[in-house]
């Protein structure tokens, strides 16, 4: 990426003249960051706040390619991931910390190319960088980041509180990064096969931009606190829609009833699986990456979601002994199962 142009080499910082010189112009932009990068820990105040905190790591190989990945959309991916955390307890995110792992192949201007998505999605999520860690890695790029955010008590939405009779929501679209990644991933071969060949990705933006540039769902959040909507359980979709009804099932000790036909898949997703000849709903189901929030609200609530564009609502909550069930176009019943990613599969 940058063999043609004069580069810095890390070892002419060390690692404070690296951490130095990424968060030179830092701004503080929350109330409750009282102290960030420059001392031994960050102080933060939540004014009575309960604190909501996730973590999460990417390791190059196992969750991002960079054959395909630019490093400045790593960077933004890197904090949506873990922003999504915090939007799925139903709250608010204010404070991140990244800690990366670096080997010697990365010059600094690598390295700012990261570090500026990671300001960018910082800068429009209204989140604040305060500390993080730097270390040299023989296995690749390694990031991890940790985020911080606040909500009422009340407010806060939890996995295992779904109820009998709840309706089954999801926002946005799904299996749009999924079908994404197997674009990305034909190209490569391609690519390897016959460098002389271009990426064919023309027309192709929306789900390209599913995988490689996230976006949090912190606009749901919000929207559902506008309309007066409190979620009974909430769950982000990163495993897929299938994982994380199971998950919210299985914690709340339920079942549910899944529509396929209600289940939202943008029409670019839905040609591009069958270019692949894959099943767009198998692509919703066990795609994952897409960061929408799955969640459950109370029938009475139906009135206020039922013409908002950007919500679907794609089943209800049962009885345990009711199973977990897909009921699809045709009206068979069949158990619903998770086929999503597994780190330790590799799958």
């Amino acid at each position: 990426m940058f063999d043609n142009k004069e580069t810095t080499g890390l070892e002419n910082l060390g690692e404070f003249g690296l951490i130095g010189h990424l968060t030179k112009n830092i701004k503080l932009k929350h109330p409750g960051s009282l102290k960030g990068v420059g001392d031994d820990a960050a102080v933060l105040d939540f004014a009575g706040k309960k604190v909501l905190l996730s973590t999460d790591m990417l390791l190059e190989g196992i969750h991002f390619d960079l054959s395909y990945t630019p490093l400045k959309h790593l960077g933004y991916k890197a904090i949506q991931v873990n922003l999504s955390d915090i939007c799925a307890m139903n709250g608010t995110p204010t404070q991140v910390t990244v800690s990366i792992g670096v080997s010697s192949k990365f010059p600094l201007e690598a390295i700012e190319e990261l570090y500026d998505g990671i300001y960018i999605a910082c800068e429009k999520y209204n989140v604040d960088l305060v500390g993080g860690d730097t270390t040299s890695s023989r296995q690749g790029l390694v990031i991890s980041v940790s985020v911080l955010g606040y909500a009422d008590e009340q407010d806060i939405a939890y996995r295992n509180t779904a109820q009998e009779g709840d309706l089954l929501c999801v926002s946005g679209d799904l299996g749009g990064a999924y079908v994404g990644l197997q674009l990305l991933e034909r190209e490569k071969m391609i690519y390897l096969e016959n460098p002389k060949i271009q990426p064919d990705l023309e027309g192709k933006d929306y789900i390209i931009e599913r995988q490689l540039k996230p976006e949090s769902r912190k606009d749901i959040v919000e929207l559902l606190r506008a309309i007066g909507v409190k979620p009974t359980s909430m769950i982000d979709v990163s495993d897929g829609l299938a994982s994380e009804i199971l998950h919210i099932c299985n914690q709340s000790n339920k079942g549910c009833n899944l529509y396929e036909e209600k289940i939202p898949i943008d029409p670019m997703t839905y040609d591009t699986a069958r270019e692949f000849n894959l099943d767009p709903t198998i692509c919703a189901l066990s795609g994952g990456e897409d960061y929408e929030l799955l969640f459950t609200v109370k029938q009475s609530d139906y009135d206020k979601l039922k013409n908002q564009p950007d919500i679907s609502i794609i089943g209800h909550i049962t009885e345990a002994s009711a199973g977990r069930n897909l009921v699809s176009r045709t009206g068979n019943v069949h158990e619903l199962k998770a086929q999503g990613w597994n780190a330790f599969k590799g799958e």
